[in-house]
């Protein structure tokens, strides 16, 4: 099962991207903008967004864990 590792919508806050500027911006769709907040994983479009918005990789955000 793949988690967070980090709190994301508060890391990109801290980056500069609040919720309205990321959705005005188009950075992230709405609807993977939802699942970050039900901590879903996203697809591999969104991770890479994130990647480079927030300068890092992708296993500083997230980590798999058997359930």
């Amino acid at each position: 099962m793949i988690v967070y590792k980090i709190d994301v919508l508060a890391t990109l806050k801290k980056a500069g991207y609040n919720s309205t500027r990321i959705l005005k911006e188009n950075l992230i769709s709405q609807s993977a903008m939802q699942q970050i907040r039900k901590g879903e994983p996203v697809g591999i479009k969104t991770l890479d967004k994130l990647c480079k918005l927030l300068d890092m990789q992708p296993g500083n955000i997230i980590k798999y864990t058997e359930k």
